[in-house]
């Protein structure tokens, strides 16, 4: 991925717009820190190209199986009378269960 500081970003926007055209994600930086991302407009597929893309970074891996409905469809576990969800909650975090 190109980088650019805002100043080359002002100077030479053109050239910057046509290797964005040419698929290029620049990254615009003020003081060296990033601040926006220029990308090409992907159209109808534009999160499947986003999803792609983080693919590539090695930041997510996209998944091939089919949702699992029928388990979001079952109830869940039942809270004993008396006891509190949160408190459930607070405890698994804390053992890390």
């Amino acid at each position: 991925m190109r980088t650019a500081t805002i100043t080359q970003a002002k100077n030479g926007l053109s050239a910057l717009i046509d290797r964005v055209r040419a698929g290029e994600s620049i990254v615009i930086l003020d003081r060296g820190t990033p601040v926006a991302r220029l990308e090409p407009i992907l159209g109808r597929g534009e999160t499947e190209g986003r999803l792609r893309r983080l693919e590539r970074a090695g930041l997510v891996r996209v998944g091939v199986a089919s949702p699992q409905i029928e388990a979001l469809l079952e109830p869940g576990p039942a809270i004993e009378a008396g006891s509190s969800a949160v408190e459930a909650l607070i405890d698994e975090r804390r053992t890390g269960r």
